[in-house]
């Protein structure tokens, strides 16, 4: 099983590592979702991976047990954001890269509107100013479940310090409204 203080890889990384089109598009990738290295992106991959290879197992099982794992796993699917509730095991064996990395927190404050870009969405989760309900996340690579997008919002304490620093740079005593 394993030591229980080690923390074990959660990405697989390329086995050929130098393919200039390889590696061009992962910069292309890492550039538009605004991820730190490639091991965020490889983590991505490695997620997708695992989700086709357990959609291709579905083919080989017969009858009730392949419909029963085809349900759990669109269900799955489904809760966390990727795929409709009414997908096939087809459906799910289309899904990319970019549908994971769409999902993550990071791209949703910035596609919500909250960020200027994917850098500052970044910026303001991993400085704390991110929420969802009321549950503080500061990890840019959270997977936002479907439930959940409406949840996040932005709480920047700018709106404050700049009422009380204009009246502080007066020379007054910042005023306090009920």
């Amino acid at each position: 099983m394993g030591d229980p203080k080690k923390p074990r890889k959660q990405y697989e990384t390329p086995k050929h590592p130098w393919k200039a089109d390889r590696l061009a598009a992962e910069l292309q990738l890492v550039g538009e979702y605004g991820l730190r290295n490639k091991r965020e992106l490889w983590r991505a991959e490695t997620i997708l991976r695992k989700i086709r290879t357990h959609a291709r197992k579905l083919f080989g099982l017969t009858g009730e047990q392949r419909a029963r794992e085809e349900r759990s796993l669109i269900s799955r699917l489904y809760r966390m954001g990727l795929v409709d509730e009414n997908a096939t095991a087809d459906d799910i064996l289309k899904l990319t890269v970019r549908d994971i990395l769409e999902r993550r927190l990071q791209t949703m404050v910035y596609r919500l509107g909250y960020a200027r870009t994917i850098h500052q969405a970044r910026q303001f989760i991993v400085h704390g100013h991110v929420y969802i309900g009321d549950r503080k996340v500061r990890s840019p690579s959270y997977h936002v479940m479907r439930g959940e997008e409406r949840l996040i919002r932005v709480a920047l304490p700018i709106a404050a310090e700049a009422r009380g620093s204009s009246a502080e740079a007066k020379g007054e005593e910042p005023s306090e409204e009920s």
